[in-house]
């Protein structure tokens, strides 16, 4: 049984959308991804929303663009958390989606991430399952280790051969 659902208004969303996927697949999250237009197929977005409680969903990441009302209006519906990931627009860089997003009336929250933020759409649901999970608990923290390591690694790089051949090495 899926504990995620991730939900898009658009194809377009997709490389967005699959970075939240993989960083879940990473930590062993079972999910369900789905294209979903609540502007073009309303019947269907609700029959999705009201149904995702009975699926087993525990957090629903939304990612929209634009006016992006399918994060806002998952949350009307769906009683548990929804994580909200903007979409960069080409007419405003995507701002029009995090305001969309950020800016939900008192009583529907919508957790929001950066623009284009999957990732860690991804790592926010993780986190939120893991207050009830002490196994994927250690995952996310032996994850965050990971991080660490790898920030270690580029210092001590830089630290052996010096900034202008590490950015060098940067520009191929």
């Amino acid at each position: 049984m899926a504990k995620v659902g991730i939900v898009m208004g658009s194809d377009s969303d997709m490389p967005i959308m699959a970075k939240a996927a993989d960083v879940l697949e990473e930590l062993g999250i079972s999910y369900e991804m789905t294209i979903i237009s609540a502007h073009r197929e309303p019947d269907v977005f609700f029959e999705y929303a009201k149904s995702a409680e009975e699926k087993g969903f525990k957090v629903i990441i939304a990612g929209a663009g634009m006016a992006a009302h399918l994060p806002g209006m998952c949350a009307a519906i769906f009683p548990m958390p929804v994580i909200g990931i903007p979409m960069h627009t080409t007419s405003l860089g995507g701002r029009d989606s995090l305001y969309s997003i950020v800016q939900m009336p008192s009583g529907i929250p919508v957790a929001t991430v950066a623009i284009n933020g999957g990732a860690n759409a991804g790592l926010l649901a993780a986190k939120i399952l893991a207050t009830a999970d002490a196994e994927l608990l250690e995952k996310l923290k032996k994850y965050s280790q990971g991080l660490k390591e790898q920030v270690q690694k580029k210092d001590a790089r830089l630290q052996e051969i010096g900034y202008k051949a590490y950015a060098e090495g940067m520009k191929k």
